[in-house]
Order: structure tokens, then C-alpha cells, then sequence
């Protein structure tokens, strides 16, 4: 009759030991992954709060984290309002960047001819200031939105079709050489060979890119201005500047970052998704 009763304890005790390993498994996933940074944000939070206290300094030359939560609150509607602008502009951008630019990748790749004739201008684009051709932009598109949008595109271009590019190019030579011994085409080697196979380039410069565009359309505010619309963080920061609202100038830097980092997750997800089931670079490797 003891019997029954020992397995029971037994199997309690079983249960009792997995459930203590999982848990102190599942704190040392969080101590490699979240306690660092974690620990790094709240010292940074104090550091910042007792040095301006301890060297006197006022509100508008360095702020505290309490008065930059204290002007996001009071400017709450115009912050929100700002950050919509700015989403709205940096997402037009950074469609236009990544379907013309790997559109364009795809085109280049198909013929070294055009390669070699018009790769070389698209990084003569890139090296020239934004501020310089701001002007023909505004001539050409007016002043205000559609202007940021081309601005914060021409930002985010060059990194897409760099990376794509370079993938499409890097293709392994004996899986090229195996779809000529089929008599693959041109086009089908490009959609079921070159393609695939540049997803992780292609994935790493739509990264880089996401978090530009926003710069893009932020910068684009400054050089082409909000055309008697609503402004986004570019137009807030400059009238947060001429204020000298030092305060609320730091949630507008905060919120940008915040909108870049929120940008990169979401471009990171889409990339777990699309690389997650083959490619090393997204699988999760438990070590």
C-alpha cells in the first residue's frame, strides 16, 4: 500500500526539481540578456539627474531626466503630433528607398553593362550633402511634405541598394554553375537562386535604412521646411531651439531615437521571419 505513495512523493519531487531548474535557467537568460543593460540605463538615469544638481547648472542649458518628463507632459499633444508627422514622412521615404531600391539592385545585377554605367552615380548621390541639393528639391517638389519624403528616400537609398547589390553578387559559384547545367535563364537564376540568396544582405540594408529614413525626414524638416503644414521633430526641435526650451528639445532628440529603435525591432522581426527558418544569422542558437 506504501507504494502508490512513493511514486507520488517521487514524482513530486521531480516536478519540484524541473520547475527550480527552469527557473533558475530562466534567470540566467536574464542576466546575460537584460540585467546589463538594464543596470547600465539606471545609472546612466542617476548620473544624469545628480549632475546638474551638483554643478548648479539651470534647466536650459542642461535639463534632468524630471524636466524633460516634466515638458513631455505639458507638451504632450504637441509632441504626439510631431511624432506623427515624422512617422508618417520617414515610412513614405523608406518604402520609396527599399521597393526603388532594390528594384534597381535587381535591374543592375541582371547586366554588368548597366552596373558598371550607373552604379557608379548612385554613389556619386550618396557622397553629395543633403543640404546641397535641397534647394532643386524644393524647386522641383515645393516646400513641406513631399520634399521631406524625397529627402528622407534619398537618404535611405544608397544602404539598400549597396547591400542588395553586393548579395546579389555574392551568389556560391556551384549553385550557379549547377542551375546553368539545367539550362536555367537568366531571370529564373535571378528569382530562385540570386534573390535567396541576397535576403540577408538585403535584410541588413533595409536595417540600416529604416533608422535613416527617420534622420532623413527629420533633416529634411530643417533644409526644407513643413510648407505651412503640421511639423514633425525637425520643425519642433528648431522652435524648441529659437525658445531655448532645452527641456522639451531633449524629449523631441528622445523621441526620435525612440521612433529609430522602434523602426529597427520591426525591421528585425521581418527578418526573423523571412531568415529564421535557414539562415544562421537569424536562428537561434542555444549554446
Amino acid at each position: 500500500m506504501s507504494t502508490p505513495v512513493a511514486n507520488v512523493t517521487k514524482k513530486i519531487t521531480i516536478t519540484d526539481k524541473m520547475k527550480l531548474v527552469n527557473s533558475k535557467s530562466k534567470w540566467l537568460k536574464f542576466q546575460q540578456l537584460y540585467l546589463g543593460p538594464i543596470v547600465a540605463f539606471v545609472v546612466f538615469i542617476a548620473l544624469w539627474q545628480l549632475v546638474p544638481i551638483l554643478l548648479s547648472m539651470p534647466h536650459y542649458i542642461f535639463p534632468k531626466p524630471t524636466d524633460v518628463i516634466a515638458a513631455t507632459i505639458k507638451s504632450w499633444d504637441l509632441l504626439l503630433v510631431a511624432v506623427r508627422v515624422t512617422v508618417m514622412e520617414s515610412m513614405i521615404g523608406f518604402f520609396l528607398s527599399a521597393v526603388i531600391g532594390i528594384g534597381v539592385s535587381i535591374l543592375l545585377a541582371s547586366s554588368k553593362i548597366l552596373e558598371r554605367s550607373i552604379y557608379p552615380y548612385a554613389i556619386i548621390l550618396q557622397t553629395i550633402p543633403v543640404v546641397a541639393v535641397a534647394p532643386i528639391i524644393v524647386i522641383w517638389f515645393g516646400s513641406g511634405f513631399n520634399s521631406i519624403v524625397v529627402i528622407s528616400f534619398l537618404i535611405g537609398f544608397f544602404p539598400i541598394i549597396s547591400n542588395t547589390l553586393m548579395g546579389l553578387n555574392s551568389v556560391d559559384k556551384n549553385m550557379d554553375e549547377l542551375f546553368s547545367l539545367y539550362n536555367a535563364s537568366n531571370w529564373q537564376k535571378m528569382w530562385k537562386l540570386r534573390i535567396p540568396a541576397a535576403m540577408p544582405f538585403i535584410m541588413a540594408g533595409l536595417k540600416v535604412s529604416c533608422t535613416l529614413s527617420i534622420v532623413g525626414a527629420i533633416v529634411g524638416e530643417y533644409v526644407a521646411g513643413v510648407g505651412g503644414g503640421k511639423g514633425g521633430l525637425g520643425y519642433a526641435i528648431t522652435v524648441s531651439a529659437i525658445q531655448v526650451n532645452t527641456s522639451f528639445l531633449f524629449a523631441c532628440g528622445i523621441a526620435a531615437a525612440v521612433l529609430g529603435i522602434g523602426f529597427y525591432l520591426l525591421i528585425s522581426l521581418l527578418a526573423k521571419y523571412v531568415l529564421g527558418s535557414w539562415h544562421e544569422s537569424a536562428m537561434k542558437v542555444d549554446k
